[in-house]
């Protein structure tokens, strides 16, 4: 008689590393993201958190702009040295300088605050979707046809993306892009020579339902320009972007 087969492992809680120095809102938003099942670690300066990331492994981290010690936006500097993982910013003022320098940073985008637990799981969501986006599968092979298809390699210049193993070269030098930077290029790679409007790219990418801050794309458009070239991505003024051929 053969052994039953084993049930399939229950999948990982996601871990997020809640950097709040306010204890009230650490407390409220700690608790409001463990019932939608997260398992959170919550630190309440920068130093602190820091440590916890270097101990520990996360799947995301929320960093609030104003923190003692070691701030919002040097704390992802000092995470963007090591690590690509999603980064959400808060900002209680709503301040556009606080806003565009943690996105300068590295953070992939951002809340202002008082923020809604449904809006902050929102943004969550999305985050993770980009940090575990995958092209969607070839179809099935027929019987003349060799295997699935293994991704394509596209070619711009001297960049090259392979869609299978999501990896990206710069005349054969690997760029490590953050999740929210490849499924930019990889929307701009799929419309290569096309104008794309920002609103649509704040929908493609970053999944805004709604009007949301041009300024995340733009800023994720200089960052991407930072490490492919200046002239791969062009500036269409009045409308958007285009990726070269």
């Amino acid at each position: 008689m053969s052994s039953p087969t084993p049930a399939p492992a229950a999948p990982r809680p996601v871990r997020v590393l809640l950097v709040e120095d306010d204890e009230l809102m650490r407390r409220s938003f700690t608790v409001s993201l463990e019932r939608y099942g997260y398992t959170v670690r919550a630190a309440a300066d920068g130093l602190t958190g820091l440590e916890s990331f270097r101990d520990e492994d996360f799947d995301l981290l929320i960093l609030d702009v104003m923190l003692p010690g070691l701030d919002g936006i040097g704390l992802c500097r000092k995470v963007r040295e090591t690590s690509l993982v999603p980064v959400l910013m808060m900002s209680a003022r709503g301040d556009g300088l606080d806003i565009v320098a943690g996105l300068e940073a590295g953070a992939d985008d951002y809340v202002v605050k008082p923020v809604d637990t449904n809006v902050l799981v929102a943004r969550i969501r999305s985050l993770l979707r980009r940090a575990t986006y995958a092209p969607a599968p070839a179809e099935a092979a027929t019987e003349q046809e060799p295997g699935p298809s293994e991704g394509e390699l596209l070619t711009f210049g001297d960049l090259t993306i392979h869609t299978g193993g999501l990896d990206v070269a710069v005349g054969g030098t690997p760029v490590a892009l953050t999740p929210t930077e490849l499924k930019l290029l990889l929307e701009f790679a799929g419309h290569p020579g096309v104008v794309l409007e920002r609103h649509t790219l704040l929908r493609n990418v970053w999944d805004y339902g709604w009007d949301g801050d041009s300024r995340v794309v733009d800023l994720c458009v200089q960052r991407l320009r930072g490490k492919l070239g200046r002239d791969r991505i062009e500036t269409v003024r009045g409308f958007g972007y285009k990726l070269r051929r």
